[in-house]
């Protein structure tokens, strides 16, 4: 596993734990959470086996993950570069996230960036998250982020595509969007 695709899919776990987490409305729907006591096992089953055993033994882990997508929530919606690389330094620094190899996944060895565990393994996961953040401002900049342009729809997501145009959390909402488009010109008096 290469840090590019590293970094991908710890990107898109930060999206997942964000979306999973956070109440409000999701594809015209409101998005009720999963209670704390379900929220580390559903976002156990997104994560790799390492993590997923490693949340197993983590007291009030739901909790704790819910802390971190409220943490997490802000670097989606930031105004400008500047607030964007401020809040990342930031979290940078109180999760200290520490490079070191390992051949986890049944992948030759590669480098991970473990946050500070000295709390518990949501924190020390907290640092992967974030730096695969920080990353993604490395390789593609800080307008990636963002907050779904549907109408009824507060989810947020990362966009790893060439040509960053991405505007919707899915193509659920891209498609609902253009669909209310459509039967909004269709309905529309001629010559208006």
């Amino acid at each position: 596993m290469n840090l590019v695709r590293n970094m991908q899919r710890e990107a898109e776990l930060a999206v997942a734990l964000v979306n999973l987490a956070r109440p409000g409305d999701a594809r015209g729907r409101p998005h009720r959470p999963a209670g704390l006591g379900d929220l580390g096992p559903q976002f156990a089953a997104l994560l790799t086996d390492h993590w997923a055993g490693q949340l197993e033994g983590v007291r009030d882990a739901g909790a704790r993950l819910a802390a971190l997508a409220a943490t997490l929530h802000p670097v989606f919606g930031a105004a400008g570069a500047a607030h964007t690389v401020a809040l990342l330094n930031d979290l940078l620094r109180r999760f200290r996230a520490q490079p070191y190899l390992t051949d986890d996944v049944d992948q030759p060895y590669h480098l991970h960036f473990h946050g500070d565990d000295r709390e518990t393994a949501v924190e020390a996961l907290a640092g992967e998250l974030v730096l695969a953040l920080a990353l993604v401002v490395d390789a593609y900049g800080t307008d990636r982020f963002g907050v779904c342009a549907a109408r009824a729809c507060d989810r947020v997501y990362v966009d790893l595509t060439r040509n960053g145009s991405r505007r919707y959390c899915s193509e659920a909402c891209g498609a609902r969007t253009k669909m209310a488009a459509h039967r909004a010109r269709r309905s529309a008096p001629p010559g208006s």
